[in-house]
């Protein structure tokens, strides 16, 4: 049975607007010419014309260009919540998912497990790739820090993911990490020795070295790993996915991520694609091992 083929490259972007402010100008003009901001902002700013004549034409006068000025604000921030909004929407339309809560499975992986507090900005969920169902989401967890006047607070560190429930791949390779590179290689080895309980993965590849560090559960076979690595799925990694991709798999959960919270059309299909490729990756090996370790039928 022949192997499938990882994608060289990503898909290219299709048509829909390029992210949320390419709409916000739009959705600002919409706002502004409704009688939702013209009455209210009309009768407050003539009340404040009415009481600022009290003390003068010059009070008169700036009262009410206070009140627009903090209208035209408030307007402009709710113009880029409903384009924010507008463009999910578009996107997901067009990518054949659906934005919809979806619950990300508490502390699965190591992405997961970080900060103090968790979250997601939003969610939408459908195929991923073909016959992959998943999850394409902004993540978010809490960091603790100190703020400027030296009082404790948190502030969000954003990702943006895909994730895919592999349930199947469990048996054959229950923890895999797929990690940007960091560091220098000559101090590789005094890094492991504190690693417990994973081993690094190494393979014939000088172009995915300088890109990835790779590491499995300390007793995973390392056959199935090359085999899961294979020439096509090497060549895809080093060239492929989008700038600091990186992915983790534990216990049949696969998250793939980019730091940073992204909402325009190149990255989100960069993260699309990408999840895409990898979870048809890990499931297609995991389907072959599983025929090539069953029992052969009776004739």
């Amino acid at each position: 049975m022949t192997r499938s083929k990882i994608p060289s490259k990503l898909s290219e972007p299709s048509s829909g607007p390029a992210n949320s402010k390419s709409l916000r100008w739009g959705e600002l003009r919409r706002l502004l010419s409704g009688w939702k901001f013209l009455v209210p902002t009309g009768v407050v700013s003539l009340g404040f014309f009415i009481y600022g004549l009290q003390y003068g034409v010059a009070v008169a006068l700036i009262l009410p260009l206070l009140v627009i000025g903090i209208a035209l604000w408030v307007t402009w921030m709710l113009a880029g919540d409903r384009a924010q909004r507008s463009f999910l929407e578009v996107y997901a339309h067009n990518r054949g998912l659906k934005l919809e809560t979806v619950v990300i499975p508490e502390k699965a992986t190591p992405l997961l497990r970080e900060g103090v507090g968790r979250g997601t900005s939003w969610t939408m969920a459908g195929e991923l790739a073909p016959g992959i169902d998943g999850t394409l989401a902004v993540f978010y967890y809490e960091e603790p820090t100190i703020d400027s006047d030296g009082m404790p607070t948190t502030k969000n560190v954003y990702f943006t993911i895909g994730l895919v429930e592999l349930p199947e791949c469990s048996p054959f390779v229950p923890e895999l990490y797929c990690k940007r590179k960091f560091g220098l290689r000559s101090l590789e080895k005094f890094e492991d020795a504190f690693r417990v309980g994973k081993k690094r993965v190494t393979l014939e590849s000088e172009a995915l070295a300088e890109r990835y560090e790779i590491f499995a559960k300390e007793n995973q076979n390392d056959v199935w790993l090359r085999r899961l690595f294979s020439p096509s799925f090497i060549v895809w990694l080093t060239e492929s996915p989008p700038e600091k991709f990186a992915f983790e798999l534990v216990d049949g959960t696969l998250v793939a991520f980019i730091p940073d919270r992204r909402e325009d059309i190149v990255s989100l299909d960069a993260v699309l694609a990408a999840t895409g490729a990898v979870a048809t990756r890990l499931r297609d090996e995991s389907s072959q091992s599983g025929i090539s370790s069953a029992p052969a039928r009776a004739r």
